[in-house]
């Protein structure tokens, strides 16, 4: 792209939220779409304006239902028969990450099919936000620009002035994004060991690391049922710390995360705006990402560096 190319912003039906923001952060309108139902369920897209010869953006995040995902692929199919000069999928949430090998026998890779659609459909970009697993990137033939989550999440926990705090994981896998918090933050960091028997319910989880008259911050990527998010906050409160808070990416929350999260001992549950979060628990509180995908956007229109999105 040249410096000054013109671009466009469009949104599917469910991140219509997070795509406004960001055009008022852009300082440029929202592009006019229409998504027709029928009523068997299919639907059908349409740009309701030219966007011939434009760099395209398509901002929806692909999570639950599986509408979602289908409604970006049209979007994207619609823009390339409309003649767009390029179209970048803006997915803030890329849903299916968690499929991202073979963990057993006979089992789909979710994560490398949805890339595959994606591809196929024709996107010549991809901007997401805090992957599952950053090897995802390596899915695609396309350039990725994967951000994190931490760019809003460092100033947040700094604001809280926080003595004695600490970085914890509840899990072992998040490890690395834990790390990386420490080393910004310059504070130490607790694992906690979870043993699952069957998806979404864990069987035992114990503490590595003292957690004792510290304020700790847990911080992990998606929270869905909150049960991992949860029982480790409790456990560490019941091992002596001051207060324990969460921060997570993606607001999945599927029942009963929101009860969960509400009995719980966290004092609160900090997620990013990637999803919209429409039920009601006292203890969660979202930041908007939006100035941050914007910014990515004005880069990659003018063709400019996003290294310094990354804080670390």
């Amino acid at each position: 792209m040249r410096e000054n190319e013109p671009f466009m912003v469009f949104s599917g039906t469910s991140s219509r939220y997070l795509a406004e923001k960001i055009c008022t952060s852009l300082n440029c309108p929202l592009g006019k779409m229409n998504i027709t139902h029928f009523a068997d369920g299919e639907f059908a897209v349409s740009y309701e304006q030219s966007i011939r010869g434009a760099n395209v953006f398509l901002v929806q995040s692909t999570f639950p239902n599986s509408d979602n995902l289908m409604e970006l692929l049209l979007m994207v199919d619609a823009a390339k028969r409309a003649s767009a000069k390029s179209v970048i999928a803006v997915i803030p949430y890329f849903g299916w990450a968690r499929q991202d090998r073979k963990d057993k026998p006979r089992v789909s890779i979710g994560a490398k099919l949805v890339a595959d659609l994606l591809s196929v459909a024709g996107i010549d970009r991809l901007i997401t936000m805090d992957l599952h697993a950053d090897q995802i990137q390596g899915f695609f033939d396309i350039p990725v620009d994967h951000l994190y989550a931490s760019a809003v999440f460092f100033p947040y926990i700094q604001s809280l002035n926080l003595s004695d705090l600490c970085i914890a994981t509840p899990d072992v896998g998040g490890s690395k994004r834990a790390s990386t918090f420490c080393k910004y933050l310059d504070v130490p960091m607790v694992l906690c060991n979870k043993k699952r028997e069957v998806a979404n319910k864990v069987a035992s989880m114990q503490i590595i690391g003292d957690v004792k008259g510290k304020n700790v911050v847990l911080v992990d990527d998606i929270v869905d049922t909150a049960g991992t998010i949860t029982l480790a906050a409790n456990l560490m409160m019941e091992n002596g710390a001051q207060s324990v808070r969460a921060i997570a990416s993606h607001c999945v929350m599927s029942d009963p995360a929101s009860y969960r999260i509400q009995e719980s001992c966290l004092t609160e549950m900090v997620f990013t705006d990637s999803i919209p979060y429409t039920k009601k628990c006292s203890k969660v509180k979202q930041l908007s990402i939006a100035d941050m995908f914007a910014e990515t956007i004005r880069r990659v229109v003018n063709n400019e560096s996003i290294s310094s999105q990354y804080l670390i």
